[in-house]
């Protein structure tokens, strides 16, 4: 299996227009000189078919070192995932990057795309409704080896989002410990509804609890209810459905505490917060004061705090509400590959006008607090 390993996240100068690192050509180019040179000191004998491929290999650090993103929001597809999901699933979308995705085309994509490392979860609305107990569990372990294999085969390529069979609270809190002991995952990955229950519910409590203790980082990424999957004729529930049910999860956290009593998670919103900033201030007006225990320095507060991927969201009008309601240090680069293209991502923050300083933060300087190890 072919392996590829991404760049340093060093101090590096941000050219706001090409949205990279200002020194990649010359650094590429420097490498790509120094290599020269040792070659001829060498003599011709290097360009012979080895030095063919000594000269590639150059080519490929040299290329390596434009590598700067940090993608939070990336996708794996297990086989046995494939599998159990059956084909309608995986084929309403006809872009070729998820019919014929494998681990490595998803590396030569990141490498187009200027990403380092890619934080994997488990396929765009994750565990499917009609599995549970036994059929969930295995689902989960078998996503979870499976990205943890990824990681090992691509080492700084990949992270992982581990998943865990959230309806079931005892084998949720094995999953968390096998993920972070046995796998040495990055965070966890769940998504805003199990059954139409929301995340902030009461019977996960247990759950968040244990992730507070670890300081878990944990991604939290759309599916759809069962009262909204054919609610409109001809739309599918990712156009519009998904950016509700993420409102809905966040609001579950709010109304029931959960931010407040677990401030050591750092959450990751996905599509750069879904309809959150625009009804943050509406639901801020009518929280009510009852509830004021779950939000003590108020709603928006508690929403500044939320980190924000702007996977398939990287366009005028949601960076613009989401750039209204936080920093920009909460802000993130993601991609949602492959149900996504990437391009979508990164034309659109390109193009957005961030500052020089705005998207050497996006790009990574905002995840490597999330994840310190990607600094070595």
């Amino acid at each position: 299996m072919k392996k590829s390993r991404g760049g340093s996240f060093g101090a590096m100068a941000v050219d706001a227009k090409s949205d990279l690192p200002s020194y990649c050509p010359s650094a590429s180019n420097a490498a790509r000189r120094q290599f020269l040179k040792s070659l001829g000191a060498l003599g011709a004998g290097a360009i012979l078919p080895g030095g063919i491929a000594l000269l590639a290999q150059a080519d490929a650090h040299a290329a390596a070192a434009t590598l700067s993103r940090i993608d939070v929001h990336h996708h794996h597809l297990s086989p046995y995932y494939k599998k159990i999901s059956g084909p309608t699933r995986l084929t309403q979308r006809s872009d070729p990057a998820l019919s014929n995705w494998t681990p490595a085309i998803a590396v030569e994509q990141m490498d187009q795309a200027g990403i380092a490392t890619a934080m994997l979860s488990i396929a765009t609305g994750g565990i499917p409704a009609n599995l549970a107990g036994e059929q969930e569990r295995t689902l989960v372990r078998d996503s979870n080896d499976y990205g943890a294999q990824m990681v090992r085969d691509y080492p700084g390529r990949f992270g992982l989002f581990a998943s865990l069979p959230m309806l079931d609270v005892d084998a949720s809190l094995k999953e968390i410990e096998y993920a972070f002991t046995t796998l040495k995952t990055d965070g966890i990955a769940l998504m805003t509804d199990y059954g139409d229950v929301w995340p902030g519910d009461p019977m996960f409590a247990l759950v968040f609890e244990e992730l507070n203790r670890r300081k878990a980082v944990v991604f939290i990424h759309p599916t759809t209810p069962s009262c909204c999957a054919k609610l409109l004729p001809n739309v599918p529930a990712s156009w519009v459905e998904y950016d509700f049910d993420t409102t809905r999860a966040v609001t579950s956290l709010l109304v029931n505490g959960t931010l407040t009593r677990c401030p050591d998670v750092r959450f990751i919103i996905t599509h750069s917060g879904g309809t959150v900033p625009v009804l943050a201030k509406r639901v801020a007006d009518m929280f009510p004061p009852q509830m004021a225990a779950g939000a003590p320095g108020g709603v928006e507060a508690e929403l500044k705090k939320l980190y924000y991927d702007i996977a398939n969201g990287a366009n005028p009008s949601s960076l613009a509400a989401l750039t209204q309601l936080v920093p920009m240090s909460q802000l993130l680069f993601g991609t949602d590959f492959p149900f996504v293209k990437m391009s979508i991502t990164v034309d659109g923050f390109r193009e957005h006008g961030f500052s020089a300083r705005d998207v050497q933060g996006i790009n990574n300087g905002n995840a490597l607090r999330l994840f310190p190890r990607l600094r070595k």
